[in-house]
């Protein structure tokens, strides 16, 4: 009894590697793309961006969490990051989306979860919001939460995340290598059909093209027909939609973050090729899908200060026509990060004894590698 209560409390604390397989698709000489990726293949490589993850694995029935990312270490709200959010397809509850539209900016850290834990969560951002110093005077805060449905592996109904889990999920914020799979807002989550999660990458486009990053972090619980490197992996498995209703639905947050300053027109147009990334791992947006991309930069000459001396903020901005590699960056990383969200999960058995699988790796590998998909020489 002792032992089952501390690797309960170990599971909420958030140690997840029994629950996370240990090779990326990378790993597998699987290279999306041509752009190189940054040293963790994170989201993380955007300098001062931090993920914290909150994983809640209890009994039979409870499988969710909470992933909160951190655009940089001071006060969000003193300091505001520019930003846009697109709608992909818009079967969702994300929280603060109006706001961001109207104004440009973020001023809270990003928080993922379950759908019914939406108001929870952002209840949690005001407390966070408030409590920092320098804030006492603030009486608005515009908290930015995504979500997806978790509720065929928990029991999304028993509204099991607390404000604790959130804020618990961003004081425990980390730079570098983050864990993926089934931690934190992945943990119930289901992908093409297979155990879905938290996935990462990032890309660096060319010094000649400014050297900046995109980091990409996603969580997966859509459908469609799968395909890696555009091998067509669900057709060759006879694994893939039938009825194109239910076993299509669920939803994708999408979250790039970037060291370029960008105004927030030029994060918008970031922000939709994401969605060119989710398409080329064969997902379809479907009817019931809640498919979201928030796109922040945080280039530190564009910060926006809550309260100024002065009328107006003075900022660089790149050029329209230097956002190319940008965009190809995100279509790359958000597709690779999807990729490792399912290698990264492992077989789930939640809610009234629903089982999900993991990725079969091997099946997969023997299938690209017969297309060619794979490099070789890695």
């Amino acid at each position: 009894m002792i032992a089952q209560k501390i690797l309960i409390i170990t599971l909420i604390l958030g140690s997840t590697h029994v629950f996370s397989q240990s090779k990326r698709v990378r790993d597998y000489g699987i290279e999306i793309g041509v752009l190189k990726p940054g040293k963790f293949n994170s989201i993380t490589d955007v300098n001062g961006v931090k993920v914290g993850h909150t994983t809640i694995i209890k009994g039979d029935s409870i499988r969710t969490g909470v992933t909160a990312i951190l655009p940089h270490s001071g006060n969000i709200f003193q300091l505001k990051v520019p930003a846009a959010i697109h709608l992909g397809n818009g079967f969702g509850k994300l929280a603060g989306y109006s706001q961001v539209k109207e104004l440009g900016n973020i001023e809270t850290p990003i928080i993922l979860t379950n759908t019914l834990s939406v108001p929870e969560a952002s209840n949690a951002l005001i407390t966070y919001t408030l409590a920092q110093k320098g804030n006492e005077n603030v009486r608005s805060v515009n908290s930015v939460v995504g979500e997806t449905n978790d509720g065929w592996l928990n029991d999304i109904r028993g509204r099991h995340i607390t404000e604790k889990h959130v804020l618990d999920a961003i004081n425990n914020a980390k730079s570098g290598k983050i864990e993926e799979g089934n931690v934190g807002a992945g943990t119930g989550t289901i992908c093409f059909q297979y155990k879905g999660g938290i996935g990462t990458s990032s890309r660096v486009i060319p010094k000649k093209l400014g050297g900046y990053t995109v980091g990409v972090l996603v969580q997966t619980n859509f459908g469609g027909v799968l395909q890696i490197n555009g091998v067509p992996v669900a057709k060759a498995m006879d694994n893939y939609p039938r009825s194109y209703t239910y076993d299509t639905d669920g939803s994708c947050m999408i979250v790039v973050m970037t060291d370029a300053p960008l105004s927030s027109r030029n994060l918008e147009r970031l922000a939709k090729r994401a969605m060119m990334g989710l398409a080329k791992t064969g997902g379809i947006a479907s009817n019931g899908s809640g498919d979201y991309v928030i796109a922040v930069s945080t280039a530190k000459d564009n910060l926006i200060p809550y309260s100024s001396d002065s009328l107006l903020i003075e900022t660089k901005t790149l050029r329209n026509e230097a956002t190319t590699p940008l965009f190809l960056a995100t279509i790359e990383a958000t597709e690779e990060a999807i990729f490792n969200s399912l290698f990264a999960a492992e077989t789930m058995t939640g809610k009234d004894g629903h089982k999900i699988l993991s990725l079969p790796v091997d099946e997969v590998i023997e299938i690209v590698k017969k297309h060619n998909g794979i490099n070789t020489d890695h």
